[in-house]
């Protein structure tokens, strides 16, 4: 796995970033997306419930809270990707082979 890549960034940003997420959370885009039940990262469906907002860059890594840096994922995925960069994560899935992908 490549070096971490570390940003210093506040507390008071994080706090920032997740408001913004909380704000993002009640539109429309938001829950149209969400209404579409379909994980960003393993491709399968879920109901709306079961999904959860992630940021592809994460916020403790530098990222954003806006609408090309937040993907619907559901929690399984969430939780195993955490504060992992796309480089990362895409390293890590490739890990898996054929049927493996869908064991996520």
């Amino acid at each position: 796995m490549p070096e971490p890549f570390i940003v210093d960034v506040s507390e008071a940003e994080i706090r920032r970033e997740r408001e913004k997420a909380r704000s993002l959370r009640k539109t429309r885009w938001w829950k149209q997306r969400l209404g579409r039940g379909i994980c960003h990262y393993c491709g399968r469906h879920f109901s709306a419930a079961e999904l959860t907002m992630d940021h592809i860059v994460p916020i403790i890594r530098g990222g954003k809270t806006t609408k090309g840096n937040v993907a619907v994922v559901c929690k399984e995925c969430n939780n195993k990707k955490k504060y992992l960069l796309p480089m990362e994560w895409e390293e890590y899935l490739s890990g898996f082979t054929g049927s493996d992908e869908d064991e996520l």
